[in-house]
């Protein structure tokens, strides 16, 4: 009765509608800002290694080193196998589509999240509820933003990850999803009442180790099959556009499915990557932006793909539409997740497929889980306001561990459904909000292009671009050099 329920809500939320509505705002975007994400693509290279923190933001590396955390996940492995089982090798063309338009977007969302930001608690807090509420000033479109979020990441989204992480583990070392379960709460525990310091300091180490030594992983199954490289190219293009004999009445699954794993894998426009974005310590929010963008190509265009043509190139993968006929059955009635690039690995390394990839997705799955955590906090402090209400901080801690642990023993069907609803739910918010924040948003992109061409390191000044609710950067933000100005003038340099 539950399944039914959830699955009928999600059919609602992730109706067409949804998807085009995705591709619609990455085009209207790219072409709105020039395609920045071509433009820019050397300052976003450079700004990523940017180091700079205070004690309440954390530095560019850091907080992309979060955003990362959140992004890539299970989404990158069971994601892109259950794009494929149901849309076929075509769905990750439009995963690649979604990821070179979603770069705009992110851009915006993330840009937003900084503009907007406030510091709370000792710590810079900010996200699609508070660009609503001083962006937009309509409060209770904020609040129900945040509740939706709290509720996305703090209850239905961990459980995918965990979901995941025990199978794989289960697959690769017969460990019981309860002992893997208990064993990643604990640790999860200790992370986070460590607070958003520890969170961005364990991502930072975590994160580049991990996506890296996968593509390593995946560049070496690739050149062991490099002949049947332009044969698996080929057939992702021809399918994505119905032109394969096979694979050519499923076109529409493969833009679905295609896009909703890319966007539950990359983020973009969901409005999970403005909160990671915020508390970054930058002098421009669009730095910032640029930052999050970089982001997105690396967690689709290297570790989706990584998954992807270790999948295809070894032929380990069934497609069976959802509505339709099975159409490859070569792993029997595997179910779609992290077996299929398991079962690719193996058959190339014998013995170290499984291990190999679980060991992945214990790294990738635990950061997002981090990130998911940080993102329902972030949430929690916003419509708690001025007053930290602890019990409701210690409430959400126990849920969020429950849910994870829950999310551990559950079938990978429902627990994916659940994550799709989150997902679905905060898509629809962000994006509606976002793009009534175009103006400003794109002022701000040209504000930071005026001033790198005049030489300048970009600084916000939210005054001169008539942008109101800024109040972080009107009232205290003080730029880097400051100390350095006030000591050689004798004035204090404030914005």
């Amino acid at each position: 009765m539950m399944e039914a329920f959830v699955g009928w809500l999600n059919n609602i939320i992730w109706s067409p509608a949804l998807v085009y509505l995705c591709l619609g705002v990455g085009l209207f975007y790219s072409i709105a800002t020039k395609f920045l994400q071509v433009r820019h693509i050397g300052d976003m290279g450079k700004l990523m290694f940017d180091r700079n923190s205070s004690e309440a933001g954390v530095s560019s590396f850091q907080a992309i080193s979060m955003s990362l955390a959140g992004r890539v996940g299970t989404g990158n492995i069971a994601g892109v196998a259950t794009a494929i089982a149901f849309g076929g090798p075509g769905a990750v063309f439009w995963m690649w589509v979604m990821a070179f338009l979603g770069a705009s977007t992110g851009f915006i969302e993330a840009t937003l999240g900084q503009v907007y930001k406030t510091k709370k608690d000792g710590q810079f807090r900010g996200g699609p509820a508070f660009y609503i509420e001083k962006g937009l000033g309509v409060k209770w479109y904020a609040v129900l933003f945040a509740i939706v979020t709290v509720i996305a990441t703090g209850a239905l989204l961990p459980g995918v990850q965990s979901n995941s992480l025990t199978a794989s583990v289960k697959n690769a070392f017969d460990i019981s999803p309860w002992v893997s379960g208990i064993i990643v709460c604990l640790v999860l525990a200790v992370i986070i009442f460590g607070g958003v310091k520890r969170i961005a300091k364990t991502a930072e180490v975590v994160v580049p180790v991990m996506a890296i030594g996968y593509i390593v992983v995946a560049l070496i199954i690739v050149f062991m099959n490099i002949d049947q490289l332009p044969e698996v190219i080929g057939l992702i293009f021809s399918s994505a556009f119905g032109a394969d004999a096979a694979f050519g009445g499923i076109i529409g699954a493969a833009i679905m499915w295609g896009v909703k794993r890319g966007i539950y894998s990359n983020e973009a426009g969901q409005g999970t990557g403005p909160h990671a974005a915020a508390a970054a310590e930058v002098s421009h929010p669009a730095k910032q932006g640029l930052v999050q963008a970089f982001s997105i190509y690396i967690d689709t265009l290297l570790v989706c793909s990584a998954t992807a043509f270790m999948i295809l190139i070894t032929g380990m993968y069934n497609v069976t539409p959802e509505n339709g006929d099975a159409i490859v059955t070569t792993l029997g009635e595997m179910e779609p997740g992290p077996g299929y690039t398991q079962e690719a690995v193996e058959s190339v390394l014998p013995g170290f497929g499984a291990p190999i990839v679980a060991i992945t997705l214990i790294f990738f799955t635990f950061t997002t889980i981090m990130a998911y955590y940080y993102m329902a906090e972030t949430n929690l402090a916003y419509i708690n306001g001025e007053k930290r209400r602890v019990w409701t901080e210690y409430l959400l801690k126990f849920v969020f561990i429950a849910m994870t642990l829950y999310g551990s023993v559950k079938t990978a069907g429902l627990a994916w459904t659940l994550g799709d609803i989150g997902v679905g739910s905060m898509a629809w918010l962000n994006i509606i909000a976002i793009l009534f924040l175009t103006k400003p948003t794109l002022a701000i992109l040209r504000d930071y292009e005026a001033q790198k061409k005049a030489g300048k390191d970009p600084v916000f000044d939210p005054v001169k671009l008539g942008i109101k609710g800024a109040d972080f950067w009107e009232n205290e933000y003080k730029h880097p050099d400051a100390s350095e100005k006030k000591a050689a003038t004798g004035t204090s340099i404030e914005k």
